[in-house]
């Protein structure tokens, strides 16, 4: 009796689809090649460039989500986290399919970038709103993470665990050991690789016990999506540094444009609690209003003018100002603090860190994500290349050529970007008069402007 009981429950089960999710505290361990731990814009974006590299068709990945999938349910209403895409990031996006899901949604293209010094008037502009080239691309943060989660569906060798949060990470201290990973709910899983894409508060980093660099600046974000008084074409992006740091619009559609304003944490709360109509006031006031300049800088930048046009250097002649704000989306504005951080190692034995795990930048040149989407590009090809030599994915010669590569690309530009806040965050009058001319040479010299947007660029 007890064997035709057994039996006729094994026929049915069977005959039942079953899927098995392994969330239980179940004892036994699953081990897949490669696990990345946090499914944010880098990290979905770096499983679905390993799920899609066909020289990794045969290793299992699995990504790591502690927060729910995010579903984007198209509205009229933008929402006030974008990011701006350089033209690197924008071909992986397209090399990946995903970039067709945000195209059929919607996008905004820069084609010229112009930023001036309110206390100076020096002014530089980089590309041409009516070249064919595009300097990059603005994009919600919500919409690229559900074009990347929707080719994450079609990889096979790819899974992915929502609400899934890692409450322990052991790290190979033997030459054969495997990391080792315990969630929340006592299961465990093993891997010969993991990467760390879990933000600037990166647990993976601190389980490597890498030496982190870290500071906060004096200054907030604040982000809000505007409303232009005028419908114009739009495809300007426009940065203007203030004493107490630089306000940027970022173009969204053609009456609509997206605040970046980095002010001080005082008068970003104040900002915050304002009305609809004095925030807006200040805006306009911010982007504006004359300040009061030394006439020894006036008298040098308009000779360094003069020089530049003896040897027929370009003068900025060509200068504009965006139409003035006449409201914000309610409900659009939003703060957020800024900081500096900075792994000196980005591997260790089965790690690697990507992203903002790895360094994190002030966003005043919008260069943050588009760091961490080089790494992708550069871990993507490194992990190939290992594969392709007969390696294991975890060889530390391989990644260690991921580390410098990037590092190479990274420090720098972290370093140049911190450089510019601090040179900007200062109202010394010899600083302000050699940042000023140094932009009038900059905007004079276009090899050297050139080699600004390429460098941007990768």
């Amino acid at each position: 009796m007890y064997k035709r009981s057994l039996s006729s429950l094994l026929v049915t089960l069977h005959k039942v689809p079953i899927t098995v999710r392994y969330y239980s505290n179940s004892a036994k361990k699953h081990h897949y090649d490669i696990i990345i731990s946090g499914g944010g814009m880098v990290g979905a974006s770096l499983a679905c460039t390993l799920g899609k590299n066909t020289k990794l068709s045969n290793k299992k990945i699995l990504l790591l989500e502690a927060g729910k999938e995010k579903q984007y349910n198209y509205t009229d209403k933008y929402s006030n986290r974008v990011v701006s895409l350089n033209p690197a990031t924008h071909k992986l996006l397209n090399d990946l399919n995903a970039w067709t899901h945000i195209k059929n949604t919607r996008f905004a293209t820069v084609k010229r970038l112009q930023v001036w010094d309110a206390v100076s008037d020096a002014c530089i502009t980089f590309g041409d709103e009516n070249a064919i080239e595009d300097i990059s691309y603005i994009v919600e943060n919500d919409l690229l993470l559900d074009a990347v989660s929707k080719e994450l569906k079609h990889i096979s060798n790819l899974e992915v665990f929502y609400n899934t949060k890692a409450k322990n990470y052991s790290l190979p201290e033997y030459k054969d050991d495997m990391v080792k990973i315990t969630l929340e709910d006592g299961s465990t899983y093993t891997c010969d690789l993991l990467l760390g894409c879990d933000g600037f508060n990166s647990q993976v980093r601190k389980a490597m016990q890498t030496q982190y660099v870290t500071w906060n600046y004096d200054q907030m974000g604040i982000v809000a999506t505007l409303e232009l008084s005028e419908e114009i074409e739009n495809v300007i992006a426009w940065q203007r540094f203030l004493p107490t740091g630089p306000i940027a619009f970022l173009p969204l559609n053609r009456k609509q444009s997206s605040l970046v304003w980095s002010n001080t944490p005082e008068e970003v709360k104040k900002l915050v609690n304002m009305s609809e109509t004095e925030f807006v006031d200040a805006i306009n006031n911010a982007v504006y209003r004359t300040y009061q300049r030394s006439d020894i800088i006036e008298t040098a930048t308009k000779a360094f003018d003069n020089f530049l046009r003896f040897f027929n250097w370009p003068v900025d002649m060509s200068r504009r100002y965006p139409p003035k704000i006449s409201r914000i989306e309610e409900g659009s504005r939003a703060a957020f603090p800024f900081g500096f951080g900075h792994a000196t190692s980005y591997i260790c034995k089965g790690v690697a860190l990507v992203g903002d795990a790895a360094h994190r930048v002030h966003p005043l040149a919008g260069q943050g994500v588009n760091l961490g989407f080089g790494d992708i590009i550069c871990l993507n090809e490194v992990l190939g290349n290992a594969v392709n030599c007969g390696s294991s994915i975890n060889d530390l010669s391989f990644l260690k050529d991921y580390e410098t590569e990037r590092q190479k690309h990274n420090v720098p530009t972290m370093l140049a970007i911190d450089g510019l806040y601090r040179l900007y965050n200062n109202d010394f009058a010899p600083i302000v008069l050699l940042r000023s001319l140094g932009l009038q040479a900059t905007h004079a010299m276009h090899p050297v402007k050139d080699k600004v947007i390429d460098w941007a660029s990768i």
